[in-house]
């Protein structure tokens, strides 16, 4: 099958922009160019917002059955342009082409599994004099801003969402990961009528400029808790609707009864899959003394069987840190373990040359206040912590600003609940790890955001509240 043409454009009013600047968008395994991407001004993001707004009425207008026929569309485009897709998204995200196709198979079934879903109508009162029911109707233009780490996927879970309720939408992907959303809206181009879904690009400016913009009434966005409060405060000025699914340094709990070579390879990539640049990853592994030398060597002996590499060669496990910034905050940390002394028992040495690479690291029971432990690493370093006290360890998992997921291992389920009732996260996982589904509400506590996306909570934060009382 054809690769996807090098052309690049966003999709305003339902038609291609190049726009009068490009930016360049850097394969992470090569520090190569891939291609250029629109770099979208202020004029141009004026005439998104536009014609999103002038394609509102319409779109809200039209019979909820079509909007899910547009909706399970996206995922029949990217279906059948799956081989393409995974290419491309590897030469910008960087992550091996199979895990790539694991990402835009997970989109497409999210957008077909919310196309399903129900917009619902609650009846407060119906009694002989009165009929009060209220019902959930579209804000109007929503702005969708997306995190390089799961470009097409965390994508999709906001436009399905705008779209299905009624709102026209204006997404703009990471500069780091522009080019399959890119793509995405120029597909969808002759199924959604001109305006309601606008796809533009851009440097670090175009973000602040969405937040800011008076015709855009609602704000979704995926990122870092620093880059959350911004986008809060900004949108404060006209008091834009929020949703913010922001940072997390999630604690996974292991017991002294689990079965170690039964829960080392899950765990280990809780851990590690996309190179740890997932918002839910385990970040802090808290293991009991009575399993820890057996679980710390099991992981090790992963860590070392794990092959890091360019995501478009054979037999690669793990590719690169997705960018270069992110790439220096991840060796600092590492730098920072070596400078404290610290021990590892896999990785630690990041190699020179091109790319973005960082071994698999394991740090060996650091103290709770070394930046390892306190500090999201976003990327391929987790430290082991050893502890023997079941309320010490709720305690040392609840100790952060953050409360976006964890996980709970034990033979014992019972057991293993006790613990997850009392973790202050928004999600938490039992004998398992980063289980998401379109069909539960996914969002964070404290610092780690606010609203939640999926299930009927996440279509609801796309609507307004609207009661209506009949005197009969």
């Amino acid at each position: 099958m054809t690769a996807f043409d090098r052309d690049f454009t966003m999709t305003i009013g339902g038609q291609p922009v190049a726009g009068g600047a490009t930016i360049p968008v850097l394969n992470p395994a090569t520090e190569e160019a891939v291609a250029e991407a629109p770099d979208c001004s202020a004029a141009e993001l004026d005439a998104a917002v536009a014609a999103a707004r002038a394609a509102f009425p319409g779109w809200r207008a039209t019979p909820i059955d079509q909007r899910r026929a547009a909706v399970a569309k996206i995922a029949e485009v990217i279906s059948t342009n799956l081989d393409q897709f995974a290419r491309l998204f590897t030469q910008e995200q960087g992550r091996p082409v199979g895990k790539a196709t694991e990402e835009l198979l997970g989109a497409a079934f999210w957008a077909a599994s919310v196309a399903k879903q129900e917009i619902p109508v609650l009846v407060n009162e119906d009694t002989p004099d009165r009929r009060s029911e209220t019902r959930r109707v579209p804000i109007g233009v929503v702005g969708g801003i997306v995190p390089w780490n799961f470009p097409m996927l965390l994508g999709v879970w906001k436009i399905a969402g705008a779209l299905l309720t009624g709102n026209t939408l204006v997404i703009k992907p990471s500069p780091f990961t522009p080019l399959t959303m890119l793509k995405l809206g120029e597909l969808m181009r002759p199924h959604l009528p001109a305006g309601v879904f606008n796809v533009v690009s851009g440097g670090d400016q175009l973000g602040p400029w969405m937040t800011a913009h008076p015709g855009i009434d609602k704000i979704s966005f995926t990122g870092s808790t620093a880059t959350g409060k911004r986008v809060m405060a900004s949108a404060a000025a006209n008091l834009k609707r929020v949703t913010l699914e922001l940072g997390g340094n999630d604690a996974a709990i292991v017991l002294g009864d689990v079965d170690v070579a039964k829960v080392a390879e899950p765990l280990f990539w809780s851990a590690f899959g996309n190179n740890g640049q997932v918002c839910i990853a385990t970040k802090r592994l808290y293991i009991h003394d009575s399993a820890y030398d057996a679980l710390a060597a099991e992981l090790a002996a992963i860590a070392n069987r794990v092959r890091t590499g360019n995501g478009l060669e054979q037999g690669i496990d793990l590719g690169p840190v997705q960018n270069h910034a992110q790439f220096e905050r991840v060796k600092a940390l590492v730098e920072d373990a070596k400078a404290e002394g610290l021990t590892f028992l896999a990785g630690g040495e990041v190699p020179e040359g091109k790319g973005y690479f960082i071994p698999v690291t394991l740090v060996d029971n650091p103290p709770e206040d070394s930046r390892v432990v306190a500090e999201e690493a976003f990327g391929p370093v987790l430290p082991l912590i050893r502890f023997d006290d079941v309320e010490d360890v709720i305690a040392r998992a609840n100790n952060s600003d953050y409360g976006l997921a964890g996980s709970v291992w034990s033979a014992d389920t019972d057991a293993a609940l006790a613990i997850a009732e009392r973790l202050d996260t928004g999600t938490v996982w039992i004998n398992e790890a980063q289980h998401v589904t379109p069909w539960a509400p996914f969002g964070g506590h404290k610092q780690s955001g606010i609203g939640v996306e999926n299930g009927t909570e996440g279509l609801l934060e796309y609507t307004n509240a609207q009661t209506i009382s009949v005197r009969k």
